[in-house]
């Protein structure tokens, strides 16, 4: 049949729309899906396709519309911060239904700050006042905007970083109006670099915390202490941007990363960090610091623009909370960073061991913290190593499993790392991987 016929025996809108009258579709709704499917079929048609089932396509495509796009995964690729799945897993939390007090002080009867609900317990961790935005680079803009706009801001050459998604030190400085004036070189910089700097029209000293790389050899960086020092010494505010937000000492889980409690310790007058890296918890960005200048920044016309929403303030107090009180295990983040090998192994033994004739093995591993955080450190781990003809086949099926299982490949291998699964989601990957049809195919046994 030509195509010129195939395309004049596709139906009409009408028609579709009087089939599928019976779903219950709104119709506007259902009338511009319709026209949106045809439109489809006829660029099919053209370009050689058979036959297009037009009632299926409206229907798979409403139900798509229907059904939530953002869905829980099983993250097995013992990334804990998973850029890509949402970085921190969040811990369980309760949100107000209905109306709240996010900005009513319910003692005094009137008008209220949302700050209130998180500021009181960061102010505990950190002993200093403290202000959220809606995440780090705004936190890094809203800063430098407020407290050198117009004027220079000194930084070491060897921390103009670049973040993901293309996010650099310099670009968000020109953006928030203040001048560059870097010193030193890539490798090595000196508090006296920053001392032969220091202008007139110089209003901060800028560290930035290379959280997601590591410069080794012949290096050198002033100390906090020296920079804080020098920011005294002529009267100019030093601030720190953090970058990852660690609030808890991860030194005896092999984790090496600057505590915000030490840089403010050590004289740094502001620090910012992420809420949803090591802190643990939602997107956020978190500035803390000197009363005056935190005070400022909060009266900054672009604050408002970046408040975070209710929804945001829930999950972070009670991240913060947890943080507070030191119920590590309530938060999934540093759950899995404290997750000792040998715990691992033996729920990869017991997994395994209910998949009979899989062609897997446990194997060492590492997982990583992940999200621009702690690079180059490790912490080791236990793999569910399956080995099959086409690894990145069954890559794809798991993802297109229900719930999606997110794992990596390696070496021709599929590898499942179990610190980042919930223990509680371990039936359910133990059923996405029994469904598996090739699981115990002879043709997708290991070769050899």
């Amino acid at each position: 049949m030509e195509i010129a016929e195939r395309l004049r025996l596709l139906p009409s809108v009408d028609e579709v729309a009087l089939r599928l009258a019976g779903f219950g579709y709104p119709r506007r709704l259902l009338i511009a899906e319709i026209r949106r499917v045809l439109a489809d079929a006829r660029e099919q048609l053209r370009g050689g396709a058979a036959d297009v089932a037009i009632d299926s396509q409206v229907i798979a495509s409403l139900s798509a519309l229907r059904s939530a796009s953002l869905r829980r995964v099983i993250n097995a690729t013992g990334v804990i911060l998973h850029t890509n799945l949402g970085r921190a897993p969040l811990a369980a939390m309760s949100v107000p239904e209905g109306y709240s007090n996010l900005e009513y002080d319910l003692a005094r009867g009137r008008r209220g700050k949302r700050d209130a609900h998180c500021g009181a317990l960061l102010e505990c961790i950190l002993g200093k006042p403290a202000i959220t935005v809606n995440n780090n680079a705004a936190a890094v803009y809203l800063v430098l905007q407020e407290l050198a706009a117009g004027a220079e801001v000194i930084v070491s050459r060897g921390q103009l970083i670049e973040i993901g998604d293309g996010f650099r030190i310099p670009d968000i400085m020109q953006r928030a109006g203040v001048q560059l004036k870097e010193v030193g070189t890539t490798n090595r910089t000196h508090v006296d670099d920053f001392r032969r700097a220091i202008s007139d029209r110089t209003r901060l000293l800028l560290i930035v915390h290379p959280s997601n790389f590591r410069i080794e050899g012949f290096t050198a960086q002033p100390s906090r202490e020296e920079i804080a020092a020098l920011g005294r010494e002529h009267g100019i505010p030093v601030y720190e941007d953090l970058g990852s937000g660690c609030l808890v000492d991860l030194i005896p889980y092999g984790i090496d990363e600057p505590l915000a409690q030490q840089s403010l310790g050590a004289g740094v007058n502001a620090v910012s960090f992420s809420g949803d890296k090591l802190l643990g918890g939602p997107q956020a960005g978190i500035i803390a610091g000197d009363a005056p200048l935190i005070q400022r920044i909060r009266r900054n016309p672009m604050f408002r623009a970046l408040r975070l929403d209710k929804l945001i303030l829930a999950s972070l107090e009670t991240t913060l909370r947890h943080v507070l009180f030191e119920e590590w295990d309530a938060l999934p983040t540093l759950r899995m960073i404290r997750l000792k090998p040998e715990e691992i192994r033996a729920r990869a033994e017991a997994l395994l061991a209910a998949l009979p004739g899989v062609p897997a093995q446990i194997v060492p591993g590492q997982s990583v913290i992940g999200g621009g955080s702690t690079p180059e450190q490790f912490l080791p781990t236990w793999h569910i190593a399956i080995s099959v003809r086409n690894a990145a086949e069954w890559e794809r099926r798991l993802r297109a499993a229900e719930p999606p299982v997110i794992a990596r490949i390696a070496d021709d291998r599929l590898l499942l790392d179990l610190r980042t699964v919930f223990p509680e989601e371990e039936d359910a990957l133990l059923a996405v991987l029994r469904r598996m049809p090739t699981i115990n195919s002879p043709a997708e046994a290991p070769p050899g």
